[in-house]
């Protein structure tokens, strides 16, 4: 019986104490909270939006634009597959990609994206 009058007494001074380690429970929520928000809004916003436009970027890769790789390998698309890119780099060198390997298009397709005019004009 004396043991449990202890176990009794040890819990209502916990139980007494817990309005300031209360305060500071929600402080210290609070603060994780805010830390999440500008993690999510620093780091992993920017890092799904990056994700989409490169998606969407090798979802219009076409035959004829100029690409670079992420090796620093720049060429022309000669073939796109379901999971790879050929690329001719010189007249008679061809080099086949996996397609997450190509980093930016640096030319869309030289004769389609501009006026017949424009290409008169340069020749």
């Amino acid at each position: 019986m004396n043991e449990t009058a202890t176990n009794m007494l040890a819990l209502l001074q916990f139980a007494g104490g817990g309005g300031a380690a209360g305060g500071q429970l929600a402080t210290m929520l609070v603060t994780f909270g805010l830390i999440i928000m500008i993690f999510y809004f620093l780091v992993i916003r920017p890092q799904n939006r990056r994700q989409k436009e490169t998606k969407a970027m090798l979802a219009q890769l076409k035959k004829g634009d100029r690409v670079q790789t992420s090796g620093g390998i720049r060429g022309v698309v000669t073939a796109v597959k379901e999971d790879a890119v050929t690329v001719k780099v010189d007249d008679a060198t061809k080099i086949e990609f996996a397609k997450p390997s190509i980093t930016s298009i640096l030319d869309q397709r030289q004769g389609e994206s501009r006026p017949a005019s424009q290409d008169k004009e340069q020749s």
